[in-house]
């Protein structure tokens, strides 16, 4: 089997709605003539930067003003050293200049070091920019910092800061790894209008101070997130594609890093990682849906990476995107099935820690089945509509926006010669027959494949075992009330703890949960049985 087994979605972005009738520059140039100008123009402009420039039109001169910001390096020393430019496209956080006039309108952004001089505009009176003024420079900034076109709609955002709107994190932020644990990436925000729906793209340089393994990535997506992928550039694959937010994948030289479909805490399992140069580019695909009727959204995406020290890890950890973009549903209202192999005859095992299927608001079903030498079905290794994706369920059902990873640990061998079958189901009462496409009104058939070359070894269990512990003791179990969670030797704490019910709906939720012994106030989940998830480590329990 080839090293990465990826099959890349070509998928055509979607439209937005209409947009401002100025480029974006000229925005942007108009809010400087109103709040910078006075200070940066002139024979000595402060800093040596002029935000007037020349030409006979508005719009000339504001491209004239682009060419002295985008790509530019500042006049300060110690933002040069940190790799600022004044404008780095598609980056607020790496331009000088949102840096400067940032003040708090983007929390992840630190604050100015002493060294990079006093916060901009100074506060003459009349002077300050509003946070929709510095909103609307930060997009032209996320969307590539272009010099024509309009790359935004300037009317949605407006509304969002002057009438109302929702958030994707309403309470701010969630918190990035701590100091010496890893970093936090954030993709957005960008704005959705009423029932509006859009999928972006965008190359994310790392410039890390050296390689990393990486253990642990923790997505951070609201529920109007439909989902989010992870990518990694090979070679030069980066190097066509434009700065900033953008609509096509275009991708060429890439392969899948993860993928989810909910907000998601990847905690490898031991002995395992993802293995990332210094130099590495990322690309990042967020689809946001806006289900308010009413209000405009401000979409945003948050991955934690946690990393370890190279060479802590015995195996490195790969994904694939396995796809089959032939999959024509009638509008009949009947069950549709759809079936595809994956194998490589000659190729050598590979060793699964994690499945995933997709499809979108049709599905009905989605299956995996280790596939025999003859090209038939074996054991059923994999059902979208149990919980944790383990068949065998009592009360099967799918819910397409919440489908299950199944983890294994041990990793599950796979004759890679022989393959895997992977089958979804879908039933289609729509207005037209659809096919493969990247709109929640198409459909989908993929599925998301972690695996390593090597075996591996580690100490949790499998989920479809009856064993109760999984590392981890629970006591009383059964519980009434409160439950005592012990976790294995040499584990602090927990960052993520989830139960979900028989059919897989989460029923309790609780972040960051410290030392290696804690306590659950477990009376209001009702009487049955359940599974929990700690951190990929798998248990079960009963609620009396």
């Amino acid at each position: 089997m080839q090293k990465y087994l990826t099959l890349l979605l070509c998928l055509f972005g979607m439209q937005l709605a209409a947009q401002s009738t100025l480029p974006s520059v000229q925005e942007v140039y108009q809010i400087f003539q109103n709040k910078c100008s006075s200070c940066h123009s002139g024979a000595s402009p402060a800093g040596g930067l002029d935000l007037v420039g020349t030409g006979g039109t508005e719009l000339q001169r504001a491209q004239n003003v682009a060419t002295k910001l985008v790509n530019v390096n500042p006049s300060n020393a110690y933002a040069v050293s940190k790799g600022y430019k004044r404008v780095y496209p598609g980056r607020a956080d790496r331009s000088f200049l949102f840096r400067k006039i940032n003040r708090g309108l983007e929390p992840t952004i630190e604050a100015l070091h002493a060294n990079e001089g006093s916060a901009m505009p100074q506060n003459f009176p009349g002077n300050s920019l509003t946070d929709l003024e510095k909103e609307i420079i930060r997009q032209w900034i996320l969307f590539g910092a272009k010099t024509t076109g309009t790359q935004f709609n300037k009317s949605i955002v407006e509304t969002f800061y002057n009438v109302g709107g929702e958030k994707s994190f309403p309470d701010g932020p969630p918190p990035a790894p701590a100091p010496g644990e890893g970093f936090q990436i954030k993709m957005g925000p960008f704005y959705l209008a009423p029932d509006g729906e859009v999928e972006y793209y965008q190359k994310w340089e790392l410039s890390l101070p050296s390689d990393v393994e990486v253990d642990g990535l923790d997505f951070k997506i609201s529920p109007f997130s439909h989902h989010f992928l992870l990518y990694s550039f090979t070679g030069n694959g980066a190097a066509a594609l434009p700065a900033g937010l953008r609509l096509n994948a275009n991708h060429s030289q890439i392969n899948l890093v993860a993928a989810v479909q909910e907000a998601t805490d990847l905690r490898l399992p031991g002995k395992t990682a993802f293995k990332w140069d210094n130099n590495l580019v990322l690309d990042l695909n967020s689809h946001y849906i806006n289900y308010s009727l009413s209000k405009p959204y401000q979409c945003e995406a948050y991955i934690n990476v946690y990393t370890q020290v190279p060479g802590t890890a015995d195996q490195e950890m790969f994904a694939a995107l396995l796809v089959n973009p032939n999959i024509p549903i009638p509008n009949s209202g009947d069950l549709v099935t759809h079936t595809r192999s994956e194998f490589q005859l000659g190729a050598d095992s590979i060793y699964i820690w994690g499945l995933m299927g997709h499809t979108h608001k049709y599905g009905r079903g989605y299956k995996v089945w280790k596939r025999q030498p003859n090209g038939q079905k074996g054991d059923l290794i994999y059902d979208a509509s149990c919980s944790m994706g383990v068949p065998g369920c009592p009360s099967p059902w799918f819910d397409y926006q919440h489908i299950p990873i199944r983890y294994w640990e041990p990793l599950l061998p796979i004759k890679w010669s022989s393959g895997i079958i992977h089958e979804a189901q879908w039933v289609n009462e729509g207005p037209a027959p659809v096919n493969f496409g990247p709109t929640s009104d198409d459909e989908m058939m993929v599925l998301i494949a972690f695996y390593t070359e090597q075996p591996l070894t580690v100490s949790t269990v499998d989920p479809a075992s009856t064993d109760i512990s999984s590392g981890i003791r629970v006591a009383p179990n059964p519980v009434s009330g409160t439950a005592t969670f012990t976790l294995p030797e040499g584990i602090t704490k927990v960052r993520q703890l989830r139960i979900m019910n028989m059919t897989g709906q989460l029923v309790f939720q609780q972040n960051e949960l410290q030392g290696n012994v804690f306590d659950l106030d477990l009376s209001s989940i009702p009487a049955g049985f359940y599974v929990f998830d700690a951190d990929g480590r798998i248990g079960k329990l009963y609620k009396m």
